[in-house]
Parts: structure tokens; sequence; C-alpha cells
């Protein structure tokens, strides 16, 4: 990764800055508004324009909930995959295998429960995983909504290159994560389309272990724009449909009984 921020010399950086994004990005901006935009925004004027790019503030604000339906690989195999994510909280991710649709992962608000594949059996998930799932309940349908109000903290990085694309680094820091029973610091780093404001990747932890997510093609469902094409770990996850408020039952959240 460059990173154009770190120099010796602020003049002669802003310059070499300036001439590689307009050999990167020719015809997206005129030069005033490529001075404009590297150097005269901050994290706060950023995530609003990605907000109001994708839809704006009253149209998220009254998504409730989101059913993806898509298709993960993993070498030859294809598999369905049914993602559910409710403003409650609630949260499942179901794979469709062998004409049988098994929870990878599901949250009823309280608790946090996955299956063992080895045994095909539910098992309820560790404590840090549910005290971290329980974190996320206000960051629906993301945390930089409502980042502010939540208590986050947003801050712009620097301009750089990612994955080929100029891009503005914002960290955000959020409540701290629990890892191994200890609160560790819950840093996140977003890198958001310089011509467009949308969101190309995210870098963060799970469980102590660096995750790289990455978010191309994105379309429209409903005026809201969201990224069909989205890779974490190197696995490609494919997005078909993306339905917004659907009818859901709620049964699929909750740890089966025996």
């Amino acid at each position: 990764m460059v990173n154009f921020a770190a120099t010796s010399s602020n003049t002669s950086m802003k310059a070499i800055k300036l001439i590689i994004c307009l050999l990167i990005t020719p015809f997206a901006f005129s030069q005033e508004e490529l001075i404009e935009t590297m150097y005269n925004q901050t994290a706060d004027e950023i995530i609003t324009k990605y907000i109001d790019r994708t839809g704006g503030i009253e149209a998220w604000s009254e998504v409730n909930a989101t059913k993806m339906k898509a298709t993960f690989t993993q070498g030859d195999l294809s598999v369905p995959i049914y993602i559910y994510n409710t403003r409650s909280g609630k949260q499942a991710v179901i794979f469709e295998y062998n004409k049988k649709k098994v929870t990878q992962m599901a949250f009823d608000g309280a608790t946090m429960w996955t299956t063992n594949f080895l045994t095909m059996e539910p098992e309820i998930s560790s404590d840090d995983m549910r005290k971290n799932m329980l974190l996320k309940r206000n960051d629906f349908p993301s945390p930089l909504l409502h980042y502010r109000e939540n208590g986050y903290k947003a801050e712009y990085i620097s301009t750089v290159a990612k994955n080929g694309i100029v891009a503005f680094k914002i960290k955000l820091t959020q409540e701290p994560k629990f890892v191994n029973g200890e609160e560790v610091p819950n840093e996140s780093f977003y890198y958001f389309d310089a011509q467009n404001y949308y969101p190309i990747a995210i870098e963060t932890t799970q469980l102590g272990q660096p995750v790289s997510i990455t978010m191309t093609n994105y379309q429209e469902v409903e005026g809201l724009y969201f990224p069909f094409t989205i890779s974490q770990g190197g696995q490609p996850i494919e997005v078909k449909e993306i339905l917004i408020n659907p009818e859901i039952d709620y049964n699929i959240f909750s740890f089966p009984e025996k």
C-alpha cells in the first residue's frame, strides 16, 4: 500500500500526490477538484458524502432488515448462501448444502450459536463472540451511519492507492471488543473511492486475527446502493439479490430446541 501522507517534505509530497492522482484518474476530476478533494475534507465530510451518494440518511434509516441471497465459492464448489440482518441486532448466515439448509451462524439478540460441521449439531458460541455480537446492535446497516451518536470516533488518515484506486483512508474507533475475556481496542480502517465515495475495502480484526474485506460492483436496490461482489480473506461472495424490509421467519435466529 502506498501511503502518500508519510513524507519528510510536505511541499514536495503534495506535488507528488497531485501528479500521481492526475495520472491514475485523469478524467475523474479537474485539477481544482482534486486539490479540494484531497486536502480539504474531514472524515465526517467523507462519511456524509458516502451516505448521500448511496441513498441518503433518511432512506437508510427506513431500512429495518435485509435479506441477501448470494453464492459463496471455494475452489470448484459453489454454495448458495442467505444472509439476514435486522435493526434489532438479530443476524443469521445460512448455507444450502446437499439440498439442506445449514445455519453457519445465528444471533437472536441474546444467544449466538453455530453449527458444528463435523457433527452437524448446533452449538452455543463462545462468550467473547456473544459479547462482540452484542456490540453490533447499534451498527445496522452500517457503523458509519450514526457513528457520532454511538460515541464512535472517525479520523481521516491519508489519501492512498488501494487496489489500484485512489482512496480516502479513515480510521473508525468503536467501543472495545473482547478477546480471550479481555477488552481490546476496536479499530477498523475504511477505504473510500475518491471518485464516488463508495467503500471499497475494510481492514479490521476478528478475535484478534486480521481480516480484510473488499467490496466492488455496487448496484442500486430501491434507491440504495450495495456492493454485489464481496471478498473476505480471499473468499468471494457474489450477491444475486438483496431484499429490503423482507418478511422474515424470526425462528431462524433462535437456538434449536431438542
